[in-house]
């Protein structure tokens, strides 16, 4: 994550840069030291802010689980953490998560992959500008606040 997309992000959850400093557990330098490109972002400070992206815009119940839409087989499934713990429609945040059959080394390798995925781009009505696409097209059924769901891992 770039100083941009963070500033955006943070515009997006309508928060000041104190309030979101308080909610990610840094300073309000170090959030302006963020923003203005003074300091890289730290990956747990991208990790929790793409969670309140995620669920300011509510996970929607019509979205398939990850295995589901990348067809992940049976076999992969069984080795996967998040097939265990149930987590199809997280899965960009579960580290250990085997996308493509493997374990990525760091969260900027993981994070790299999953912004080009259909599922991360899927759970948020990112700003324009962010990960260099705009995936905000979503339906008007994605849109909605549709009432939440037991998660099914059998769902296919």
């Amino acid at each position: 994550m770039d100083r941009k997309e963070f500033s955006q992000v943070r515009n997006h959850l309508g928060k000041t840069q104190i309030q979101m400093s308080k909610l990610l557990g840094v300073s309000l330098k170090g959030i302006q030291s963020f923003e203005q490109g003074w300091r890289g972002i730290p990956s747990t400070a991208e990790r929790d802010l793409l969670i309140l992206l995620g669920l300011k815009n509510a996970l929607v119940s019509g979205q398939r689980p990850c295995w589901s839409v990348k067809k992940c087989p049976d076999e992969s499934r069984r080795k996967c953490p998040v097939w265990e713990f149930g987590a199809g429609k997280i899965c960009w945040f579960i580290n250990g998560s085997l996308c493509r059959g493997t374990v990525a080394k760091s969260w900027e390798e993981k994070s790299k992959v999953c912004r080009r995925c259909e599922v991360f781009q899927s759970v948020f009505d990112l700003p324009q500008g962010f990960s260099g696409k705009r995936a905000g097209a979503r339906s008007e059924l994605a849109k909605s606040k549709a009432p939440k769901r037991k998660l099914s891992r059998s769902e296919n």
